[in-house]
């Protein structure tokens, strides 16, 4: 079997299959306008990653980076590929790639009662079994309880905060607050 690859997109088709999987994978709420993102990557501040075995198209990777640090945005495996462990792949891809730098992301807190928590506690077992570690971190982004995971990383709040500063400016910033970090080992 082919391994799987991280390739820029490339080609009006490719593009097309990478945003209709962002629009379809991810809730109203959780869409940062493509737009943005585009502007971003053509700044060279995103990077954008197919994840393809051979020719074939099996999910997306989005990065918000800085010189030190690198938040995965998005990671998604197109549904006919998942449970084949392709995510683990790409995520362990994604590591090496950006081993020289900090690496975080950031999970609906899975503490957090509601329809979904057993399937943000799945999420996020996915990402430890993937090396990632907890960082002890809460926040609230833009009214969402987010919990923070990192390799090879020590960031606190302020310099998570910096990041958006940084990244988006002083109005994102703005809307990443601390969150009461849950006592509870789950």
């Amino acid at each position: 079997m082919e391994p799987i690859t991280l390739t820029p997109p490339s080609g009006l088709i490719q593009w097309l299959h990478l945003y209709l999987l962002y629009r379809t994978s991810f809730p109203r709420a959780e869409r940062k306008p493509f737009l943005t993102i585009l502007k971003k990557y053509h700044a060279d501040m995103t990077d954008i990653w197919c994840i393809c075995r051979g020719s074939k198209f099996l999910g997306f990777a989005a990065t918000m980076n800085s010189p030190k640090l690198v938040m995965l945005d998005y990671l998604v495996i197109r549904k006919m590929y998942r449970g084949q462990g392709i995510g683990t792949l790409a995520m362990k891809a994604l590591m090496h790639r950006y081993s020289d730098r900090e690496f975080i992301l950031e999970i609906e807190s899975p503490y957090e009662p509601g329809p979904d928590q057993e399937k943000r506690r799945k999420r996020k077992q996915f990402y430890l079994n993937c090396g990632m570690e907890q960082l002890n971190i809460m926040a609230d982004v833009f009214g969402v309880k987010m919990e923070l995971l990192g390799k090879n990383c020590e960031v606190d709040f302020q310099r998570y905060r910096n990041f958006y500063h940084d990244f988006y400016k002083p109005w994102a910033a703005k809307h990443i607050l601390p969150a009461e970090n849950p006592k509870s080992g789950q």
